[in-house]
């Protein structure tokens, strides 16, 4: 039997670059949360978090054991590139882009999908517990 994961992550940075963190929930095909990750991860910009997000996500889903893969994202950006309907102009993010995109590519089908914040509340709230926890 094909194993079907779903995938909710978000990054964030407070400041564009400034201190940054992940956010990853990571659910079976009912909903049921399977792994969580939140990770403070530097200084960095929105989008490297957010494809640090995606790429730890899909890492972590690959070795549950998963072979389809749904991603939710509220990054549109990300979400277009990971679909090539946009192109990586900028210089920080391609490899960030190609390190995700060949992960990708060991699965056996996946989905990026743009999901607007509100629908993304779990993975934003590991980003914010994450980057607290480091404030402190």
């Amino acid at each position: 039997m094909v194993k079907t994961l779903i995938l909710r992550t978000d990054g964030g940075a407070r400041g564009n670059p400034g201190s940054a963190a992940i956010g990853v929930v990571i659910e079976d095909k009912t909903g049921q949360e399977i792994k969580t990750i939140s990770h403070y991860i530097g200084e960095a910009t929105n989008n490297q978090a957010e494809y640090k997000a995606i790429y730890a996500g899909l890492k972590a889903a690959k070795e549950i054991g998963a072979q389809e893969i749904i991603c939710y994202l509220d990054s549109e950006l990300v979400v277009k590139q990971l679909k090539l309907e946009y192109k990586v102009k900028d210089k920080e993010l391609a490899p960030l882009f190609i390190k995700t995109w060949n992960l990708a590519q060991e699965f056996k089908e996946i989905k990026f999908i743009h999901v607007p914040r509100e629908r993304n509340k779990r993975a934003d709230w590991l980003v914010n517990q994450a980057l607290d926890k480091y404030e402190k």
